[in-house]
């Protein structure tokens, strides 16, 4: 995962660290982990004089950096530059007993000794890399029974929010489920999928996540490849789905129907399930046992019911029986599997039934103020 987050940039000077350091061993660990953070950051032996003065200037400065890494050596150079957050001194000399006087001369937020706190370090650098946006508004799709057609309301869902514009990331949580990269024709796309990122640890980088996956009809696509993996440690499904969410946006992940610890990640920082129950008594029994699972984590479900069964239950009596708020309906598209079969992905008949859910379902939730309405 290094090499993919340090082909991330930085997105301009705002997002730059400063690095105050004449250590060349403590310079080439910081640079280190600005790598691994996507970060590319500016470096000076001592505060950088301020614009106008014949300094650098502009977003080199100490006062207008986002993070300032201040090296233990560094620290008497600092001393008098203006207070201000986002200073952190770094060293790696664990039994230095004067190292908080230093960071209290200095103002610093936090003391940061290597390599112990590295990963506290390149969360905080990647925060100032990817900035502090609006995360994306994460929908999970799950099907109440076998066969009620999770995958495609999924499916459908991404590509009808990437038609409008937003950001779309599709996460197959799914490793039986066929691949989300197949039922959009994307298989032998190029980029990562789950088994690339199986043995992630700590943070994974926005937007080098962004830009591994494969691009399928102007949305990326997390999926699973067509080797026998199929199980993702739940730290890494949990590193890998709030990297998603902080590049904002719209995130839809499909879950399997067994709620194990690492789906139990997913569901954790999800806005809203999608629950997709088949109007008929013997799919609602089987959806009140997943639905007991998905609610000990998730924060807020609600039922799709797909297609009426003849002489089945009508849509408000399949929400009343689940106890959850009804989401909608979706009817059953005639002619659909063969058109996906041809290499059509749900949803791209803008006139049918299945888009016409996710366009007003999108433009409910995201005009909303909170992400997704009540």
């Amino acid at each position: 995962m290094g090499g993919a987050a340090s082909a991330a940039s930085a997105g301009g000077a705002g997002g730059r660290p400063l690095i105050i350091t004449e250590d060349p061993l403590l310079l080439d660990d910081l640079l280190r982990l600005c790598a691994a953070a996507g970060a590319e950051p500016h470096v000076h032996h001592e505060v950088p004089e301020p614009s106008g003065a014949g300094g650098s200037g502009g977003s080199t400065g100490w006062e207008s950096a986002p993070l300032v890494l201040v090296g233990d050596d560094a620290a008497r150079r600092v001393r008098g530059a203006p207070r201000r957050d986002g200073v952190f001194l770094v060293g790696r000399d664990l039994d230095d007993p004067l190292v908080w006087q230093r960071a209290v001369e200095i103002g610093a937020e936090e003391v940061l000794r290597l390599p112990d706190a590295e990963s506290r370090l390149v969360d905080r650098i990647a925060d100032v890399v990817e900035g502090a946006g609006r995360p994306a508004l994460a929908v999970g799709v799950i099907g109440g029974s076998g066969g009620a057609g999770a995958s495609t309301l999924a499916c459908a869902l991404a590509l009808r929010a990437a038609r409008t514009g937003e950001r779309t990331i599709l996460i197959d949580g799914d490793p039986l489920g066929g691949g989300m990269d197949v039922l959009l024709g994307g298989e032998a796309a190029e980029g990562l999928r789950w088994p690339d990122f199986a043995a992630s640890r700590g943070r994974v980088g926005a937007g080098a996540l962004e830009e591994s996956l494969p691009e399928l009809h102007a949305l990326r696509v997390l999926s699973w490849d067509r080797g026998d993996r199929v199980v993702v440690p739940p730290a890494a499904m949990r590193s890998v789905v709030a990297a998603a969410r902080r590049r904002g946006g719209v995130v839809v992940v499909d879950l399997p129907r067994r709620v194990d610890e690492a789906v139990a990640e997913v569901l954790a920082q999800l806005d809203l399930v999608l629950m997709v129950v088949p109007g008929e008594l013997r799919s609602v029994a089987a959806a009140g046992r997943v639905a007991a699972g998905v609610r000990m984590v998730a924060r807020d479900v609600r039922v799709v019911v797909r297609g009426r069964c003849p002489g089945g239950l009508e849509p408000e009596a399949v929400a009343a029986l689940l106890g959850a708020p009804l989401a909608g309906e979706v009817p059953v598209e005639v002619g659909l599997p063969g058109r996906v079969a041809e290499g059509e992905p749900p949803g791209s008949q803008g006139r049918g039934a299945l888009a016409r859910f996710c366009d007003g379902f999108w433009q409910r939730a995201l005009g909303s103020a909170q992400g997704v309405p009540a």
